[in-house]
């Protein structure tokens, strides 16, 4: 049995890795700060669902870093870094969160792992430090210096500040750039729930770019095992650092994802076109062989399959005929 910190635990992907961290007989801290970002209600009832005798909550706000030092007196033997504020679009409205959660909130957690070193450290980047880059798939070697978002710009900062720590103080870190996760318990603000919502309700949605974009979606099951394979894969370099990309390696474009979603919900979109929304990119691709390699899983959930499952979820969940 290892002792396992989560961040972010109820989180969409924070939710699901305890789930699996717990059926393995771990046991797990899971911490959250339940912010109003979006209903908290559904963040209380993730956790509902993660009730087990080696399951530990605190509501702590890691850009508070003495609550934060509370949490690591257990000694974790790994730590899974999941919390941060996401969304690529509200960090245009108030990037202020973004700086407390994702970059005083990181650092406080380094200094935790400083003083208390876990055996791994794997933290959530996001596939959004990829920017505009034009050549696709998008692997992890590639230049990453020009990021589109105030969001990309904060994970873009954690790998950097990850990868200090493990220069200076032998930290094995780990980073994962995620593409596009979906799936049963998603976040409301994604395009999922969003274009579900107003599909079952008779309202427009919205196709960015006129419909010319590309998302290599990922199914949350595939998101969490890829996330538990790489915490099981300590590095071993100068420094003990890595970052993979988890990704379904199979971009699908925006008219035949809301066709596949229409498919699951069993109705059909009313479509309105509108244009790029200011730090979005027209596609995102991953390139998986640097996880294949390394853990020997890489994703493959079919669209469809995943879609399935999800709109099963939504109209259990929100009550939809």
């Amino acid at each position: 049995m290892k002792k396992v910190l989560l961040t972010g635990v109820a989180g969409f992907i924070g939710m699901h890795c305890a789930q699996r961290l717990l059926a393995r007989g771990d046991k797990v801290l899971g911490i959250d700060s339940l912010n109003d970002y979006y209903p908290v209600k559904l963040k209380r009832d993730r956790l509902q669902r993660l009730k087990h005798k080696n399951f530990a909550f605190e509501q702590i706000d890691i850009a508070k870093d003495k609550a934060l030092q509370k949490a690591f007196r257990g000694k974790p033997d790994l730590v899974l870094h999941l919390a941060a504020q996401a969304g690529v679009r509200y960090s245009l409205e108030n990037p202020a969160a973004y700086v407390q959660a994702n970059l005083v909130g990181f650092a406080n957690l380094l200094e935790c792992c400083r003083r208390q070193p876990p055996k791994h450290l794997v933290f959530a980047s996001s596939s959004s430090v990829y920017g505009a880059n034009a050549k696709l798939p998008w692997s992890e070697t590639d230049n990453v210096d020009h990021p589109v978002s105030f969001y990309a710009a904060t994970k873009k900062s954690n790998e950097l500040m990850a990868h200090v720590y493990s220069h200076l103080y032998r930290l094995p870190a780990t980073g994962l750039r995620y593409f596009t996760v979906y799936g049963p318990w998603g976040r409301p603000d994604m395009s999922p729930v969003l274009f579900a919502r107003a599909i079952m309700q008779g309202k427009p949605i919205q196709m960015f770019n006129h419909g010319n974009m590309q998302r290599d979606f990922t199914y949350i099951d595939d998101v969490a095992e890829g996330t538990l394979k790489v915490l099981g894969h300590v590095p071993s370099g100068t420094p003990p650092w890595a970052l993979f990309n988890i990704g379904n390696h199979q971009p699908v474009a925006l008219p035949d994802y809301i066709a596949a979603l229409e498919a699951a919900l069993g109705r059909k979109a009313l479509i309105e076109s509108a244009p790029m929304q200011p730090g979005d990119v027209a596609a995102t691709y991953a390139d998986t062989e640097r996880l294949a390699r390394a853990t020997g899983f890489s994703p493959s959930t079919p669209l469809q399959t995943g879609l399935a499952e999800f709109a099963a979820w939504f109209k259990r969940y929100y009550g939809h005929a």
